[in-house]
């Protein structure tokens, strides 16, 4: 186990997400069913559909102990200033139970949806965090960075704007942050100034192979008070015998990202399907995806691949899976159960939630 990563000194949180596309009003008794089941936290998704915070700021009354995480909140869209206010507003209804998960998204939807132009996201990256802290200990905001500076010159707007510092006390000074990233880049900057690192389709056993040398890069220059690493993982959950229908969900999923999301060249789950060791199929699923050939797209991944991104097979499959993922040290464990019910999610979360319970038995 890398230095720097949270030790094995208990399983992983249990976590669940509220997808951009569920029904909330069905999602919320869910939720709240799911917390006395033992889910210790929930994410909430945004994209471009309806806005996460109106919806972690509901769950917030809804819920008493899961902590509330927005998973993520796109930097191009709000100011950092308004992304610190919505974080402190968010801990303070919830009574300190907010994280904060922030990402670039991609040029298509920043562009496309919001109208900005998408540049520099690391620099923006760095500078957001950096405000984002300044407001919440009530600091006058300062930052002479290049990408917000604040308060704005004058040869950027008027000039008469002043330090100002937030009104309210928040109930945290420091609210956990986590960045989603997986260009090597990215992870190294996550690894460095971020409490959580929020990687997709990830692969505890081939993690190194992928981001090994970015994580080791960032945890160099990471601050002690940060303590370690928290990653955080997603993947959806089906414990049971009959489970190839959810496999075959998943492959298209896999098919979607490292077949469609971006050009040859510009697709980084591309290039994580290359780093895990794919490079062949890897560059198959893509031409096919973006000829129109989605299910052959699929179809071209490697069985392997989709398993091991996957918490989906038999009982002693999916413990084999969870215990890998707790000896690399994952912090966080979000599934999405697979059901058409509530009842049936249900069952398989209240059964991850034993598999988690046993993890110091089992090992």
């Amino acid at each position: 186990m890398r230095a720097g990563y949270r030790g094995l000194m208990a399983a992983p949180r249990l976590g669940i997400i509220v997808d951009y596309s569920a029904p909330f009003a069905e999602a919320v008794p869910e939720v709240v069913e799911a917390e006395r089941i033992g889910a210790e936290v929930v994410t909430t998704t945004e994209a471009y559909s309806v806005d996460s915070v109106s919806r972690l700021g509901y769950l917030a009354a809804a819920t008493s102990r899961m902590a509330l995480a927005a998973g993520i909140l796109p930097l191009f869209s709000r100011t950092p200033s308004l992304l610190a206010m919505t974080a402190a507003g968010l801990d303070e209804v919830s009574g300190g139970r907010f994280e904060l998960g922030l990402g670039a998204s991609g040029a298509q939807v920043i562009e496309g949806f919001h109208g900005v132009p998408y540049e520099r996201p690391l620099a923006k990256m760095r500078e957001t965090v950096n405000i984002c802290r300044v407001v919440w200990r009530r600091e006058p905001v300062v930052n002479t960075g290049r990408e917000y500076p604040l308060p704005l010159p004058a040869d950027r707007g008027r000039g008469l704007g002043k330090p100002l510092k937030l009104i309210n006390r928040p109930p945290r000074a420091r609210i956990p942050i986590s960045i989603a990233a997986l260009a090597p880049k990215g992870v190294a900057q996550a690894a460095e100034i971020a409490e959580g690192w929020l990687p997709l389709f990830y692969w505890p056993e081939r993690a190194d192979a992928a981001w090994g040398a970015s994580l080791d890069a960032g945890l160099a220059r990471r601050e002690p008070a940060l303590g370690p690493l928290r990653v955080s993982v997603q993947a959806p959950l089906l414990i049971g015998e009959s489970t190839e229908e959810a496999l075959v969900h998943h492959r298209g999923m896999l098919a979607l990202y490292v077949g469609g999301m971006g050009a040859p060249g510009a697709n980084f789950y591309n290039d994580l399907a290359v780093a895990y060791g794919y490079a062949d199929q890897a560059a198959l699923a893509q031409e096919l995806y973006l000829s129109g050939r989605k299910e052959e797209a699929a179809a071209a991944l490697p069985e392997e691949l989709v398993r091991a991104t996957a918490l989906v097979g038999t009982e002693a499959e999916v413990r084999a899976r969870v215990r890998a993922y707790a000896d690399r040290g994952v912090h966080t464990l979000t599934v999405q159960p697979v059901g058409t019910t509530p009842a049936a999610r249900l069952e398989q979360l209240e059964a991850m939630r034993g598999l988690l319970d046993a993890l110091p038995a089992d090992g």
